[in-house]
C-alpha cells in the first residue's frame, strides 16, 4: 500500500533505539526525509547508518536533549535549516519509577520538562513551519499508563496525561491550520528500556505479558507501522485521537 509519504520531511526524537528508532526506520522505508535526534551522538550516528543501510534512505542527525530548552532549540533550528517539516514524532524515555509522594519538587520538575514541556516546546517550534507548508502531522508517543495508571508510575502518568490533554486541545487549535495531532500509548514492547532501573524485573514483565490477550509483548516494528499510518495522508481525517497499541492490555472501554 502506498502511504503517500514519499518526499515528506519528518523529525523523530529519541530515535537512537527502541520505538523511536523503529518509527524513523519505518518512515525512511516509505521515502520520508528523516531527521533523527537523541542525546548521545555515537548512538545516534549508528542508528542513522543502520537505517540508511536497511532502507537506502539517507538519514540526518541532530544531537539534542529534549529535556532541556537548548536541546529543543537545537532540533528546531536543524529542522528550520533544512526547510521545514511535515511530520513530528515526540518520543523520549520515561522518568524514574517510585511512589509518587516520595519524589521531591526537583524530580517532579524534571519529569514535567521531559514528558510535557518538551512536547510543548517542539510543537511551538514546528507548528508555524507546518502551517507554511500547508499542514502536517504531530504524533506523541506516551505509554499505556497514561490512560491506565499503575502504582509506581506516578511521574509518567501525571505528565503523559497532560500530553493527552494537550493533544486534544491542540487538535481544535491546530486543525484549522491543517495540522493533525494524535497520541499513541504503547503497552509492553521489546525495547532496550523494557527493564527499568527500580522497576519491574524481567521475570515480572514476562508474567505481565501472559495477561496480554494476544499472549506476547509487542515488536517495535508493530507500533512503528501504526505511527507511520497515523503520520500519513491516509489518516487525514484522524486528529485528537489517543490510541492504545498494546495487544489488548487496556481494560477500558475508551
Amino acid at each position: 500500500m502506498d502511504l503517500k509519504l514519499r518526499g515528506k520531511a519528518a523529525v523523530v526524537n529519541g530515535a537512537s533505539q527502541g520505538i523511536g528508532f523503529a518509527i524513523a526506520r519505518s518512515l525512511a522505508a516509505e521515502g520520508v526525509d528523516v531527521l533523527i535526534s537523541a542525546r548521545k551522538e555515537d548512538a545516534l550516528s549508528k542508528a542513522a547508518e543502520q537505517i540508511n543501510a536497511e532502507t537506502g534512505q539517507a538519514v540526518r542527525t541532530v544531537v539534542g536533549d529534549i529535556r532541556m530548552l537548548d536541546g529543543c532549540d537545537n532540533i528546531i533550528a536543524a529542522v528550520r535549516e533544512r526547510g521545514g517539516v511535515d511530520i513530528l514524532i515526540n518520543n523520549d524515555g520515561a522518568p524514574p519509577l517510585g511512589n509518587a509522594l516520595d519524589f521531591d519538587d526537583l524530580r517532579w520538575t524534571r519529569a514535567f520538562e521531559q514528558n510535557l514541556l518538551s512536547v510543548v516546546r517542539m510543537i511551538r517550534g514546528v507548528a508555524p513551519m507546518m502551517e507554511s507548508r500547508g499542514g502536517g502531522s504531530i504524533l506523541n508517543i506516551t505509554a499505556l499508563t497514561a490512560i491506565q495508571p499503575l502504582a509506581s508510575f506516578g511521574l509518567s502518568v501525571s505528565t503523559w496525561a497532560g500530553v493527552v490533554g494537550l493533544a486534544k486541545t491542540l487538535s481544535h487549535e491546530l486543525g484549522p491550520k491543517g495540522i493533525r495531532i494524535n497520541t499513541l500509548c504503547p503497552g509492553l514492547f521489546e525495547t532496550p528500556r523494557l527493564e527499568l532501573a527500580g522497576g519491574p524485573s524481567a521475570a515480572e514483565y514476562h508474567e505481565a505479558a501472559k495477561m496480554i490477550p494476544l499472549g506476547r509483548k509487542g515488536d517495535v516494528a508493530e507500533i512503528a507501522a501504526v505511527a507511520t499510518f497515523f503520520s500519513s495522508p491516509l489518516a487525514s481525517y484522524v486528529t485528537g485521537t489517543t490510541l492504545a497499541v498494546d495487544g489488548g492490555m487496556n481494560k477500558s472501554l475508551l
